[in-house]
């Protein structure tokens, strides 16, 4: 399974000299679309010369400006595809023991993840969720919903403050009145991606929300409000995503939260087993 062009640009960023950092993180902001003009137009909106545009792209293993934007091209579609264009039909037919090959692309795909996630990013996200005065509101997508739910249950017991958004698009629009400097809206979107949450989290943005994003290798449009982001494999032999590395990253964050709360932590878990008695 290759790299895309997100994961050299997020696994580089600290590497490139700085007027090409500006270019990286134009791309990463407005993926893929910031790439698919010409290199004199991204070097324009960047405000650096074309020449540092194609030092970048060469950097990152592009023999020319058009192999680098055939592969975002390729990227774009991988973004756009229904389901049934994911797998080849004679993967749908596979003998009796295909579910290997899947299991195999399930592990892969977990590996490769934590392989290419910035630590940085982690640690940021982490102390976001441990702050106390800060309030986590938690959303997803149409098949990553049941995520958002499930960190959300464990966080409130790691700490006060916790949102679940639920229901409808309209039913959200109540709880985002009460949102601005002092909230993170964490949002679970993967491919195809749902422009609610896109909406959802561009108002948020505007009232000074903290936009924290789990999405996948391709990168939903919400990573243009997102202060973070942490893609996620997603791809196996089927017309399915698998949401098995984005239910392993929830986890190591529920992990990273629950040392960095330390005592704390354990006094509310100790609160809450009085409780259960």
């Amino acid at each position: 399974m290759s790299d895309t062009v997100v994961d050299q640009l997020r696994s580089s960023l600290g590497a490139f000299p700085a007027t090409e950092r500006r270019v990286a993180m134009r791309l990463l902001a407005d993926y893929p679309i910031a790439g698919l003009g010409s290199a004199s137009e991204l070097a324009r909106n960047v405000g650096v010369s074309a020449p540092t545009v194609l030092r970048l792209v060469s950097r990152l293993g592009f023999s020319s400006y058009a192999q680098f934007q055939a592969q975002l091209r390729e990227e774009l579609a991988a973004q756009l595809s229904p389901p049934l264009s994911k797998v080849p039909v004679d993967a749908i037919q596979a003998p009796a023991d295909s579910w290997r090959a899947f299991a195999q692309a399930v592990m892969a795909n977990v590996s490769e993840t934590f392989e290419h996630i910035a630590s940085a990013e982690v640690e940021q996200i982490t102390r976001l969720l441990a702050d106390p005065r800060l309030r986590v509101h938690l959303v997803g997508g149409r098949f990553t919903d049941a995520l958002a739910r499930y960190l959300s249950v464990q966080l409130r017991i790691l700490r006060p403050g916790v949102n679940h958004l639920q229901d409808q698009e309209a039913n959200w629009l109540d709880q985002l009145l009460d949102m601005g400097a002092r909230d993170v809206l964490l949002i679970f979107d993967i491919r195809r991606y749902q422009t609610s949450l896109l909406r959802l989290a561009m108002r948020a943005a505007e009232r000074g929300t903290r936009i924290v994003l789990i999405t996948d290798q391709w990168l939903s449009p919400v990573s243009k409000v997102a202060r973070h982001v942490l893609p996620v494999r997603v791809a196996v032999p089927s017309m399915w995503d698998s949401n098995a590395a984005m239910m392993a990253v929830v986890e190591a964050l529920l992990a990273a939260l629950t040392q960095q709360l330390g005592a704390k932590s354990r006094a509310r878990i100790a609160d809450l087993e009085k409780l259960r008695e």
